[in-house]
């Protein structure tokens, strides 16, 4: 499972979402070597598609009607474009593979997943799609050629709620 210095509980990450705020370079001036897609090109399949985006958080996603039952991990992906967010998922069986992949505030390039509907009970951003890791989806921290995305989220607001522009929203259960 999520090393704590790494997750984030369930219970925020309407927050998290609200509160990302991040410099992007305009795609022009992106660094060759790194073949990808942005979120925009992503298309309903289970394929060989590949993207470069910012790593921004990860959780446990627990099951609350079944004593907090482990399900899987949830993760937060940020594109080149301002404020695309979309989250991806791996089931349990699957999370001891991905764990070492997983670091946040990195680049990622993610290759051979699906691409999925997100239903609406389990939608946590504005994006229509889901990433569904599969057997075959590789996960690989990107040091050169990347894409420069300059992560930085205003997430300090432990100390003063109240220095924040959005307050978290009230779970759904």
């Amino acid at each position: 499972t999520a090393s704590p210095q790494n997750s984030l509980i369930p219970l925020s990450f309407n927050y998290l979402l609200e509160n990302v705020s991040l410099c992007l370079s305009s795609s022009s001036n992106r660094h060759p070597g790194v073949r990808h897609s942005t979120f925009e090109s992503l298309r309903l399949v289970r394929s060989s598609q590949s993207i470069a985006s910012g790593f921004l958080r990860f959780w446990d996603s627990l099951n609350f009607k079944k004593d907090r039952e482990f399900m899987g991990i949830t993760v937060l992906f940020l594109d080149e474009k301002v404020n695309f967010v979309i989250h991806g998922f791996t089931l349990v069986g699957r999370d001891n593979h991905y764990m070492p992949s997983l670091k946040a505030d990195s680049i990622v390039k993610v290759d051979r997943f699906e691409v999925a509907m997100c239903s609406s009970m389990y939608k946590i951003t504005d994006h229509s799609f889901l990433i569904r890791f599969i057997s075959l989806t590789i996960i690989d921290e990107v040091i050169m050629g990347a894409p420069e995305i300059n992560l930085q989220s205003r997430l300090d607001c432990s100390k003063s709620p109240s220095d924040c522009e959005h307050k978290p929203r009230t779970p759904r259960y």
